[in-house]
């Protein structure tokens, strides 16, 4: 209220300072008009200080009634309130003994039902129990009945199997002793048949044996000829180095001292030249002391040490004298290389000679000549070979620079041209999804356009080679 009135002396406030400069403001025509007004303003003013007092009166009478009417509202609420929750309880303690009379009436009626039920499951599991025994003394006695029957149909069944049984086993007891009668006379007759092939081929082998011995009798007694073997040597030593050379890179009876007409079987151009301009000669010769190996052999398989050993001693000696006359004859540096390679053409002789202790050294250090035989001549053959090529590939190692960086050239103008090949496929691939999409593009547009048949397409559009002839015609 008190706010009531604060706001309502303000309003009056603003209304006479409203008046008052609307009279300020206006233009006095007279002083009496001035007083006049002067003195109405005063009786206004006299007037509303009344009515706000007025005003004020009213507003404490009306805070007072309104005070009083709270103080009635509270008490009215309290005890409707107060009464309320009497009422409520009685109604809940009303509602409470109703729900135990309705639980102890619905136990009872429950406990009746059951004990009915109790009664009737009881007379149905007798009822269930009779029946069940009756049923399953009669399922016993068809069963036993059945087993009988089942039993007397499984003794005749057998009865019968048995009897066709010892039918059927004495008929395969026929055919299989049948079957083995004759199969093992076939059987023994190829195991004869196979014998006599045997023993005719091996009557045959005997021939060609005793021709083989024979022919080792020939060569044995061709062998004997000191010409003959070294032309055996030479045509060893010549399908050795046509094997691993070229026909340029050795030459056949070569007379590798200056001046002199001693000719060595071999010889091997090596890479480089003399003072004089010829080429530098690797001397090889074959020998073949075939006697001395002969008494060695003959000694050895006889068993007799002492003219084993006397046998060897003869062959070191022999292999001495035959290196000796290589080095003098053959080895002439700087027309040749400073030593000499002697060949022996069979394995079983050149393991015999390196057996003879320090003899393969002696030869190296006095005579420089160096022992092979057919597979040791042959890897020393292979090195050679491959260090002629190794040279050659020295020698054109700059042409081979050359080739490689011409080839460098032309591998950039060749990325130049992969580029531009790249944009123009770039190009081309875009074009094609360009024209896919106009042609899908097209297709759903005619989607709707009914297919005509073939033939009757074909009449209505020409094809491709009649559009182009008909496009050609006109240049022509």
């Amino acid at each position: 209220m008190s706010d009531f009135v604060m706001w309502g002396a303000l309003v009056l406030g603003l209304v006479n300072a409203v008046l008052l400069v609307f009279l300020l403001t206006r233009k006095a025509d007279t002083a009496a008009q001035e007083a006049q007004v002067q003195a109405q303003a005063q009786a206004r003013l006299a007037e509303q200080q009344a009515q706000q007092t007025r005003q004020q009166a009213l507003l404490m009478h009306i805070n007072t009634r309104t005070e009083a009417l709270a103080t009635d509202l509270r008490r009215d609420i309290s005890d409707s309130g107060r009464e309320a929750r009497k009422e409520l309880a009685n109604n809940l303690a009303a509602f409470q003994q109703a729900l135990v009379q309705q639980a102890a009436e619905a136990t009872r009626t429950q406990n009746t039902q059951i004990d009915a039920f109790g009664q009737q499951l009881a007379m149905l599991q007798k009822t269930l129990s009779d029946t069940l025994s009756h049923q399953l003394n009669s399922l016993s006695e068809s069963n036993v009945r059945r087993m009988s029957e089942i039993r007397e149909t499984l003794d005749a069944q057998l009865a019968q199997l048995q009897t066709s049984n010892a039918a059927k086993l004495d008929e395969m007891r026929a055919t299989v002793d049948e079957k083995l009668q004759n199969t093992l006379q076939t059987r023994l007759g190829e195991s004869f048949k196979q014998v006599a092939d045997r023993l005719e081929q091996v009557h045959k082998g005997l021939g060609e044996m005793q021709t083989l011995a024979q022919g080792v009798g020939d060569l044995k007694h061709l062998l004997t000829n000191v010409k003959t073997r070294g032309i055996f040597g030479e045509a060893q030593l010549a399908g050795l180095l046509e094997q691993v050379f070229v026909p340029d890179q050795y030459a056949a009876q070569v007379v590798t001292r200056p001046g002199s007409k001693n000719v060595v079987d071999f010889a091997i151009k090596l890479p480089g030249k003399s003072d004089s301009g010829e080429p530098l000669w690797l001397p090889i010769d074959a020998k073949f002391p075939n006697e001395d190996y002969e008494r060695l052999l003959d000694a050895q398989s006889r068993a007799d040490v002492v003219a084993a050993e006397v046998a060897g001693r003869a062959l070191e000696q022999r292999i001495r004298l035959e290196a000796r006359s290589i080095s003098e004859k053959y080895v002439e540096p700087p027309y040749t290389t400073d030593f000499a390679i002697l060949f022996l053409p069979t394995e079983g002789l050149y393991a015999e000679v390196l057996r003879r202790p320090g003899l393969m050294e002696s030869l190296q250090r006095d005579c420089r000549v160096t022992l092979a035989g057919p597979t040791t001549l042959l890897a020393m053959l292979s090195s050679l070979q491959m260090g002629f090529r190794t040279l050659a590939l020295e020698k054109r190692s700059s042409e081979v620079w050359q080739v490689l960086g011409a080839v460098k050239t032309e591998f950039g103008k060749f990325g130049d041209v992969l580029a531009k090949v790249k944009a123009q496929t770039e190009t081309v691939l875009k074009t094609l999804d360009s024209a896919q999409t106009r042609s899908r593009a097209m297709g759903r547009a005619l989607k709707t356009v009914e297919a005509l048949p073939d033939t009757q397409a074909q009449s209505l559009i020409a094809l491709d080679k009649d559009f182009d002839a008909a496009e050609g015609s006109p240049l022509a």
